[in-house]
């Protein structure tokens, strides 16, 4: 039963549904309708109706005439997200080095310790959890909402892909590191060694994401037996 509403009852439901159709607690296939909806969130289906429409204007949902068809997004679609991000989310990191305050360097330092912490110890949910929250604070601290409103819909769509890409230490470990260099330009207020460390950051998470969709495919299309 939801019962705490922060914005408006429909963001609620909006949010809480897109991030368990993301992170597969609903997997791709899976017929939603509005009366179980209604009933599991204790809400009537009005902003049900609402939230279902946005998520089909997202191509997360489609109708199929027994209800909304979870689509999920295709690993092409992950792909291509990493290579906007490529491109753009190094602008953020130069903006927030050009103008954070100590308190922001300090959360950003708090965050990626604890990354360290948990990276080190194969708690592959916790460091997820960590890199999306090191991200948004960047979005967050460039000083421009459009920075967070472009990149932060692109940042959630891609979660099950990022924690398959830092399930093992080694890659949780260099997924902490290259935070490291993008806090220590920011703290350096080097903009331009921002932009560069961000940049090499999700090129790399880009490599990571697709090797592991590589040995999806091979692991898919080996017979049975090898």
């Amino acid at each position: 039963m939801i019962t705490h509403i922060p914005t408006s009852l429909a963001d609620q439901i909006f949010e809480r549904l897109e991030n368990d159709i993301l992170s597969g607690v609903y997997p791709k296939g899976t017929v939603l309708t509005e009366l179980a909806l209604c009933e599991k969130l204790g809400v009537s289906r009005t902003p049900v109706r609402e939230v279902l429409k946005r998520l089909a204007q997202e191509h997360i949902v489609e109708d199929c005439g027994r209800g909304m068809l979870v689509l999920s997004i295709t690993s092409k679609d992950a792909e291509i997200i990493y290579e906007i991000r490529e491109k753009i989310e190094g602008m953020a990191a130069a903006a927030c080095a050009r103008q954070i305050d100590a308190e922001g360097i300090t959360a950003l330092k708090e965050i990626v310790d604890l990354q360290d912490f948990y990276a080190q110890r194969g708690d592959s949910e916790k460091v997820k959890g960590l890199d999306s929250e090191f991200h948004k604070s960047i979005y967050r601290m460039s000083g421009s909402a459009v920075y967070y409103d472009t990149l932060m819909p692109l940042h959630t769509k891609t979660q099950k892909f990022r924690k398959a890409t830092v399930e093992s230490t080694g890659k949780a470990a260099q997924s902490a590191h290259e935070h490291r260099q993008v806090l220590d330009a920011i703290t350096a207020g080097n903009p331009e060694k921002a932009e560069a460390a961000m940049t090499a950051h999700i090129h790399s998470a880009k490599t990571r994401l697709i090797e592991y969709l590589k040995q999806q495919e091979d692991a898919e299309n080996r017979p049975d037996g090898e």
